[in-house]
Order: structure tokens, then sequence, then C-alpha cells
């Protein structure tokens, strides 16, 4: 089993979404969210080969999970079914009045993954794997997955991607700060938010962030509908990002991050990178959907 371009790994739940609050409404859609396979998504339908590995519980919400994720092109066999623990499930209440979004996620199969999950990645022979912050929140075995995956005496030369991706709802960004910072150090390729960054480590622009990340070799500080800058070794490159319509914020990020990883496989220069992660993040914005669904123009050069 080979011949895969990129792997990601963490954890999708099953999302239930009402259109009116919850303590008013009887009507419960049934979708699917989850940072990494959102990525995996968006790189299947940029055209290359792309595995999720996770863990789902053997429900129907597991079903419905891995089966959503494999209908989008992605490759599922790394995914285990947990006869012991639970689908994640989180429920959207975002209606006026409502309790925002309710995460009922701890002891989920997905928080059971461990080190020993790595050779499912690693079996796949990928050129990248992916990784985001959320993994390591989920547990102490899942936080050590995320560091084993990172060594760089693993994987046969394979890039490494991290997305910090901080959840506050999963730790505070006093706990998270140091963590996320040791993680990002250990990565290839690191994507962060500019004010993600400020409110984890205090760094207020673009070039703190470099500072306090100097040894890693592409870094992407995204600065929300402003744009993004790249730090490829000593070079630095800004894109802005083009005006968009937004309907929904959800999944943007994890396009942003598939799109730029796309050209990087391809290899395509920083600022047609960059380009390509905003004609990506603009395609999910412009939806109501968290994963890619179109196919975005490729920037010329």
């Amino acid at each position: 089993m080979s011949g895969i371009d990129a792997v990601c790994v963490g954890e999708t739940m099953a999302v239930l979404t009402s259109p009116e609050a919850l303590t008013e409404g009887t009507r419960l859609s049934v979708g699917t969210g989850g940072a990494e396979s959102n990525t995996a998504v968006a790189l299947a339908r940029l055209g290359h080969r792309s595995a999720w590995v996770s863990r789902v519980g053997d429900d129907p919400f597991g079903r419905i999970v891995t089966g959503a994720v494999a209908r989008r092109g992605v490759d599922v066999r790394g995914v285990e079914v947990d006869p012991e623990h639970p689908t994640g499930l989180y429920v959207k209440d975002t209606a006026p009045g409502g309790a925002g979004v309710l995460y009922y996620r701890r002891g989920s199969a997905a928080s059971t993954m461990s080190a020993a999950d790595a050779e499912k990645v690693w079996s796949r022979g990928p050129r990248l794997v992916h990784l985001s912050g959320i993994t390591p929140a989920l547990s102490a075995r899942c936080a050590t997955l995320v560091e084993c995956l990172l060594d760089r005496r693993s994987g046969n030369g394979a890039l490494r991607s991290f997305d910090v991706n901080h959840r506050p709802a999963l730790w505070a960004a006093r706990e998270a700060g140091p963590v996320l910072l040791d993680l990002a150090r250990r990565a290839d390729v690191v994507f962060v938010g500019r004010d993600e960054a400020e409110h984890l480590w205090g760094t207020p622009a673009a070039e703190d962030v470099r500072a306090v990340l100097p040894e890693v070799p592409t870094l992407v500080v995204k600065d929300a509908a402003h744009g993004a800058t790249c730090f490829d070794g000593a070079d630095t490159v800004f894109v802005p990002a083009p005006p968009v319509e937004v309907v929904e914020e959800v999944g943007a990020g994890d396009a942003f991050a598939a799109g730029y990883l796309s050209g990087l496989l391809k290899g395509l220069p920083a600022d047609r990178r960059l380009a390509l992660g905003h004609a990506a993040a603009g395609e999910v914005l412009r939806s109501r959907g968290d994963t890619l669904e179109s196919v975005p123009r490729e920037p010329g050069p």
C-alpha cells in the first residue's frame, strides 16, 4: 500500500445541526466535521491521492463519518473501528439565543489513538503527513502519536505539516501555548493564524511569529481577510486575500492548508502556493459546507 501523496491524521466527528435554537426545535440534520479530514478531502479535490487515518466508534455516526469522507475521494483504509468507544459528536446551536457549539467528544474512539497508529501512516509511504494542534488536546495518548509522527527519525523523508489550530474549548491558551510551540518547531511546514499566534505566544505580527519559530523551514501566517505571509527559508512572501462574500467560515482554514500543500506537492513557488490556498479557502467561505466541493482555478505564474 504505497503511492499516497498525503496522509491526514485526526478526529472527525458527527455534526448535528438545528435550523433553530435547540430548546425550541425538534429537527436536526446530520453531517461531519473534522479539520484533518477536511484537508484530506480538499487535497483529493485538488487532484492528489490523500488518506485519512483515525478511529471511529462501531456505531451509526462512525459509519456516517467514514462514508462521507470516502465518498469525497479519500482513502479511509487507515480508519479503525473501535467497538468500545463512541464516535465523537458536536451540535451546532447557532440560532439567535442558541448555545453555539456543544462538544460531546470526551472518551471518543479517536481520543484513544496512540503511537501504535503511526504504522498505519508510514505503511502508506506518504510524501507528506498533515497534523493539527487539535489532536494532542484529545488525550495524552494522542499527544504521543503527534510527537511520534513529527519525529524526523521516522517516515523515510516525508514532509511534516502542522496546523496549529488551537481550540480553546479543548484547552486554555496558557496550557496549549507551550505545547503547540514545541510541536510546531518539529514540523517542516507550519500554518498559524496571526491572531491565534498572538493569543498563544504574544506575537502581534507575522515577523514576531517567525522570531519564535526560526527553525521551521516553511512558516505560513494567515491574517484572515488581509492575506497570508509565507516565510520560506530566507524568503518572505505576502499574498493578499481576494475579497469574498462570506457565507460561513468553518473549514476555510483547512481548505487554505490543502491549497497551499497542493502547490507545495506540485513544486509551485511560494506566491502561487499562497494564491491557491486563498482560492481554496474562498470556495469554502462562499458555501454552507465546511469541505471543498468545487475545484478552484489554479493561479497562473
